[in-house]
């Protein structure tokens, strides 16, 4: 039972902290007169390089598939964290922001330079202050709060 709640709480934080971060993201690129397929074509841009901007809605659905796989990644890292040291699920309102900005700078600092991503990595104000706080808040915390309840109904069994 325990290991099972604690899958789950990878599915459900991955799904829910990708989700809502992808959201914003999406809204964001918006804002800034980005079309939703374009996010997805940069994403996959990790995977294809400059190609992804060439590729249809096959290179969008990558996109997707490649920002779920990466959030259910790190929720299983967190998760597999949190199992073995029980005291990063007591404050999920602490740690997940935490564990926020460990993903934002692994993601800028280890991830996209390691990936074909076809651009240099930077830091523009606006656009990093407000992934950061999205990694925090969207998906950092999603992730930490689905940790903290699995570990938590595997305390009542």
């Amino acid at each position: 039972m325990a290991r099972h709640s604690m899958v789950g709480a990878v599915v459900a934080g991955g799904l829910l902290g990708g989700a809502l971060d992808l959201g914003f993201a999406l809204v964001f690129a918006g804002t800034q007169g980005v079309a939703p397929g374009r996010v997805l074509q940069t994403i996959a841009s990790g995977l294809l390089g400059q190609a992804a901007y060439a590729g249809g809605d096959a290179v969008m659905w990558l996109g997707a598939a490649c920002h779920f796989a990466l959030s259910l990644a790190w929720a299983a890292l967190f998760c597999a964290a949190a199992w073995r040291w029980r005291a990063l699920a007591r404050r999920p309102w602490l740690v997940g922001p935490l564990f926020g900005v460990l993903v934002f700078l692994g993601m800028r600092l280890v991830v996209l330079p390691l990936s074909a991503y076809p651009r240099p990595v930077a830091f523009p104000p606006l656009s990093s202050t407000l992934d950061l706080l999205s990694h925090m808040f969207l998906f950092g915390l999603p992730i930490a709060w689905s940790a903290a309840r699995a570990l938590r109904i595997r305390a009542r069994h």
